[in-house]
């Protein structure tokens, strides 16, 4: 039998944990921890890494997504993550860059143990001098593209996604290649990392698409802007108002949000200070 004491203390430690749990589903966006780009770090990221990292860690982020690993080592870098209190669980490529050294990139990025492997840029099927935009064409061969990919990095134990800029969202002949893409790849395969910022400077809105596709769109990208138009500002400080995307999202299968800043009028720290302290504002 269990003493009356032992059950009480039980109790206690339970409630405590029960408490802890509604702290942190209170503290941000759909209970996930707070998690960052580390785009956003870019330039600092090269000249000290487990530094930087650090400082991040200190300003409360507890989940990063990586944009290059600058050279270093597996056990460079989980080092570094232990380090600063940070779980790297995603990592974006260029089109390019996969196709370049899929098998190998797939093996770094399993040995570091990610949940994602995100393509944030795609490519032409066939370049043209001269020509930038991606035709619907190309989108269909790019969907193609990731179907291959995503059977790959699934067979690893992790999953694929593309990250969107603007050109997603800008239709082409009244068509959005976001929607091509969509319908042209396998969601077995394939996840969608929407960047609601992006979005939005493209003159689209992300909450129908989260209601319209709440089990493709698995991570968020989160940023703000003034009059809807690059250069990024602080969260907060722009014209975005989060409160319906996020309330939007509590409806799909978001697994990750990441804070991007792309560029700052103070320092990069500072300006990632503010955007954590936004976060923290919805409960």
């Amino acid at each position: 039998m269990v003493s009356h004491s032992l059950s009480r203390r039980r109790f206690i430690a339970l409630s405590a944990g029960t408490l802890a749990a509604v702290r942190l589903a209170e503290a941000y966006p759909l209970g996930l921890p707070l998690g960052m780009q580390l785009y956003s770090v870019r330039e600092m990221l090269p000249k000290d890494y487990a530094g930087t990292l650090k400082q991040v860690g200190a300003l409360g982020y507890k989940e990063v997504e990586a944009a290059g690993f600058y050279d270093h080592s597996v056990d460079e870098v989980k080092a570094a993550m232990q380090a600063a209190g940070l779980s790297c669980v995603s990592a974006h490529y260029s089109l390019g860059a996969l196709k370049a050294k899929l098998d190998d990139t797939i093996a770094y990025c399993k040995s570091l143990g990610l949940q994602y492997m995100v393509c944030s840029s795609p490519m032409h099927q066939q370049p043209v001098a001269g020509r930038s935009e991606l035709t619907l064409d190309d989108w269909k061969w790019n969907a193609g593209q990731f179907n291959e990919i995503g059977d790959k990095v699934n067979a690893a134990g992790m999953k694929f996604a593309y990250h969107n800029h603007v050109a997603e969202f800008t239709a082409i002949d009244g068509t959005l290649p976001w929607e091509v893409l969509e319908k042209n790849t396998d969601p077995a395969k394939v996840n969608f990392e929407m960047d609601c910022g992006w979005v939005i400077v493209a003159g689209q809105n992300p909450v129908p698409f989260l209601e319209k596709y709440p089990k493709r769109i698995v991570m968020l990208h989160i940023k703000d802007f003034k009059g809807n138009k690059p250069p990024s500002v602080p969260l907060g400080t722009g014209d975005i108002d989060y409160k319906p995307i996020f309330a939007a999202a509590k409806h799909a299968r978001i697994r990750h949000i990441f804070v991007e800043q792309e560029e700052t009028q103070t320092t990069m720290l500072d300006a990632l200070a503010i955007d954590a302290k936004y976060m923290a504002q919805f409960k």
